[in-house]
């Protein structure tokens, strides 16, 4: 089972196109498997036959955990065992070719090189090599995440060099999975049904213990102004007129963006040792999914039109909602926004996603009476709230941004200063 993805960690087979017997090539799509974000194909690394299906459909199992092998002309089953019981497994001399089997597994590119097990490294305490953890830190990746191949599951420079050239083969397509299930209660049925978790439930409860537990959240609450920025989108989207309609969440994506420019305190990760100041900005948008949420990013958000974010986040989100989305893609943010206006949510907290060290959680924009030059009047207002790390961001630091960003919306001419 390959590393489909960044933070992939095992993969359900959703369906085999190749079975036991079938002749292979290198690039042929043996089976589609689920990870954590996407539905994408698992693909032959070399010329042969099929063997040693030992996965079924449906069936769920850990990154480096041998599926099927491929054998070379002359080569028997025996040449691969089906699974490999040690971190260097000792393998049988193959008859014929002299060639050794194919066997589908983490990091495996080529026939004759047999790779090493992936073991699960430790939860507590990760090992690493110093390099390996250099490596990790200079990309933002989560070594608890990675499965080190090293002795004793030690996580080394070819896990992470293997980690982001498995990523760059998968092929994604679009596969229907099935509607989950919904309890059935009454009716001589059963009083309940209980549904296994797919992937992407799965990753979201392991990203929530990383963040809510270690992660000292706190909360900073603004009401904004809208009345301006309405009338700036009104009137661009009746200027374009069919040519697509810019939105309030755009107009927030963007000053966002500007904002974290202004505030690059804000626009930072939390290291183990250190704190990473970006200088670019990649904004996530949160995306609700059939099944969870998922966070595609709009990178250099500061540099792109309103235009080209709404074009952008459109796209990005019904290729998140299709699965259809490539790691380069929902990886990478500095920081995110999460928008729950449209579902007439006023206010709410978002659980920062690390190693961020904030996130917005924007409500809806609704009429209210409010006070204007000692009169009441109605107003369009929008209330957001920050989630930031402790760790990372002060009181006063995220309140500057807040302010910041407020002044934004309430004025946007100010985005072009």
């Amino acid at each position: 089972m390959e590393a489909l993805s960044p933070t992939m960690e095992e993969g359900r087979v959703v369906k085999w196109h190749k079975g036991d017997g079938d002749a292979v090539k290198t690039g042929d799509t043996l089976a589609e498997v689920e990870t954590d974000k996407a539905v994408m194909d698992l693909i032959a690394r070399a010329d042969g036959v099929l063997r040693q299906v030992s996965v079924a459909e449906g069936q769920t199992v850990p990154v480096g955990k041998v599926v099927a092998v491929i054998l070379g002309p002359g080569e028997t089953s025996a040449a691969a065992p089906a699974s490999v019981p040690s971190p260097r497994p000792a393998v049988a001399a193959a008859t014929g070719s002299g060639e050794r089997g194919a066997v589908l597994n983490v990091g495996s590119g080529e026939r004759g090189a047999v790779p090493s097990v992936a073991t699960p490294a430790d939860a507590t305490r990760v090992k690493a090599s110093p390099l390996a953890r250099r490596m990790a830190k200079d990309a933002g990746v989560d070594l608890k995440l990675v499965t080190g191949t090293g002795p004793g599951g030690r996580v080394t420079k070819r896990d992470l060099e293997g980690r982001a050239v498995a990523t760059q083969p998968a092929v994604q397509r679009e596969v229907p999975l099935p509607a989950p299930r919904s309890p059935v209660v009454g009716g001589g049925g059963a009083a309940y049904d209980d549904v296994p978790l797919t992937q992407i439930r799965k990753t979201i409860a392991k990203r929530l213990v990383t963040s809510l537990g270690p992660i000292p959240h706190f909360f900073l609450t603004t009401e904004v102004d809208m009345e301006r920025a309405a009338e700036a989108r009104d009137a661009l989207n009746q200027q374009r007129g069919d040519q697509g309609k810019i939105s309030y969440n755009d107009v927030i994506i963007k000053a966002t963006a500007l904002a974290l420019v202004k505030h690059r305190a804000c626009n930072a990760w939390f290291q183990d040792d250190h704190i990473r100041y970006w200088n670019e900005v990649h904004i996530g948008i949160a995306v609700a999914v059939e099944d969870g949420l998922i966070t595609p990013v709009i990178r250099n958000a500061d540099r792109k039109s309103l235009v080209e974010i709404g074009r952008e986040a459109r796209e990005l989100a019904e290729k998140a909602r299709s699965r259809r989305l490539q790691p380069t893609e929902y990886t990478g943010s500095t920081f995110s926004v999460s928008n729950l206006g449209m579902f007439e949510i006023d206010q709410f907290t978002a659980v920062i996603n690390p190693p961020e060290a904030g996130i917005l959680a924007i409500g809806s924009v609704t009429q209210k009476p409010v006070v204007v030059g000692g009169q009441l009047a109605p107003g369009r207002r929008m209330r957001i709230t920050m989630s930031c790390d402790h760790r990372v961001i002060d009181g006063a630091t995220g309140a500057a941004f807040l302010k910041t960003l407020k002044q934004m919306l309430e004025n946007p001419l100010a985005m072009l200063l």
